[in-house]
């Protein structure tokens, strides 16, 4: 979009004139005209009159505050159905109803998908635009619910499109390559993808598989392109090493709940002799917790006196270890010149992170994503990773979690009441 010309004021009235049409017009027939017809002019504007139309959107397509306020008045005097249904009515924008009939249109999933890529992008610096992002975060919760995603498996003769899609998507473990790429396609390796039907050709979220015959402790391993393939007889583990989200547009929108689980039936189908299904997760929020030295008084209600007395003298003992330079324990050379009770400290701490924060809104963003599709956190692993993203992340740390799938659900049900699944392993590090 950004090479086209500026838009014209005629081309942006045109865009606001159809809308507002579109969203008048009762005949089925007409209203997919209507659609196509502003479906193409929208995508035609350059990002000015993205921005332009942003704020119309904002502003002329809001609920009629009058309407509301009689409608909320009648419910509360009288709150029967009939009154819910008109209240529940005249307070939904217009905006919704408006995304709605334009999605009738061939590609508009795909152009709505764009547009709000767009606009998150210039969220920070138009507050006003919210209202426009939490009607499409709203509509896309519905329109892309994890049970419409259909999964395929990718491999080598895939498409070289899709391929090189997730060449390119790859967000946790880059991806070096087509040789690396034809490494994590072997036999001793899986990688999924999920589509949405209205974009069947785009990923919009893929999970890299490697089989093993034991939980691993470290990623180096797992992402050697020069490593043997191994022989499916040692097939006992499945570790889920990479989860990639395609689509910038759909952030926020929950597209893996339950995910790994299907992806595990899956393998548990193909291959009867795979047991033990976890990840090996990185703990992006671990380095800038520590470097801001939280008051561990907060963990509090969670933790005993004792551990609690452990988790002070751990941040102590470390922060003496690093001369009080957090930001040494994102370099290698100084992370293994600690000794063991240092080592040992980074751990404490790291679980105690892992275990009081996670649950909070803006807790780990990977730990929450698989506690809330509900695995276990099972271990946590001394330089898992020491590649410089690892490093500067998470001190190399790496975790575990398991998925044991006859208790996904469950513990899902209790994360969303705050209480995380943990091993005996990580109990002891308290």
């Amino acid at each position: 979009m950004s090479a086209l010309p500026p838009a014209s004021p005629r081309a942006q009235r045109q865009v606001l004139i159809l809308a507002h049409k579109l969203l008048s017009e009762r005949g089925e027939a007409n209203s997919l005209a209507l659609a196509r017809e502003l479906l193409g002019k929208i995508a035609r504007l350059p990002p000015d009159a993205l921005a332009q139309l942003f704020e119309r959107l904002a502003q002329d397509f809001n609920p009629d505050p009058q309407a509301v306020l009689a409608a909320a008045q009648a419910y509360a005097a009288t709150p029967n159905a009939r009154a819910l249904l008109q209240l529940t009515r005249v307070s939904e924008p217009p905006r919704q109803e408006l995304f709605r009939r334009l999605n009738r249109a061939p590609g508009a999933t795909g152009l709505l998908v764009r547009l709000r890529r767009s606009l998150l992008g210039g969220l920070s610096s138009h507050p006003e635009w919210r209202c426009v992002e939490a009607d499409l975060l709203h509509l896309f919760s519905s329109w892309f619910n994890p049970g419409f995603l259909q999964m395929r498996q990718v491999d080598w003769n895939s498409p070289a499109q899709l391929l090189e899609q997730i060449i390119r998507h790859e967000a946790v473990h880059e991806i070096d390559g087509w040789d690396d790429l034809r490494r994590r396609l072997q036999p001793d390796r899986r990688l999924f993808a999920f589509f949405h039907p209205q974009l069947p050709e785009e990923p919009l979220i893929f999970v890299e598989v490697a089989l093993l015959p034991d939980m691993p402790a470290g990623i180096a391993p797992l992402i050697d392109k020069a490593s043997a393939t191994m022989e499916p007889s040692k097939f006992k583990v499945a570790v889920f090493y990479s989860i990639s989200n395609c689509e910038p547009g759909l952030r926020g929108v929950s597209l893996g709940n339950f995910l790994i689980k299907r992806v595990a039936e899956h393998l548990q189908r193909e291959i009867p002799r795979l047991k033990t299904f976890c990840t090996l997760s990185p703990i992006p929020g671990l380095l800038a917790w520590l470097r801001t030295e939280p008051a561990l008084e907060a963990f509090a209600p969670l933790l005993k006196k004792p551990q609690l007395e452990r988790l002070r003298a751990a941040r102590e003992l470390l922060r003496q270890a690093c001369g009080g330079e957090w930001a040494r324990l994102s370099q290698l050379q100084p992370l293994a010149a600690l000794d063991g009770e240092a080592q040992a400290a980074l751990q404490r701490l790291c679980a105690a992170y892992l275990l009081a924060c996670t649950a909070l809104p803006d807790g780990d963003p990977v730990a929450r994503f698989h506690l809330d599709n509900g695995a276990r956190l099972e271990r946590i692993n001394w330089m898992g990773n020491r590649a410089p993203k690892g490093l500067q992340q998470s001190c190399g740390m790496m975790v575990n979690y398991l998925y044991d799938l006859a208790k996904i659900e469950g513990h899902h049900e209790a994360f969303t009441q705050g209480e995380i699944a943990y091993s005996r392993a990580v109990a002891a590090l308290l």
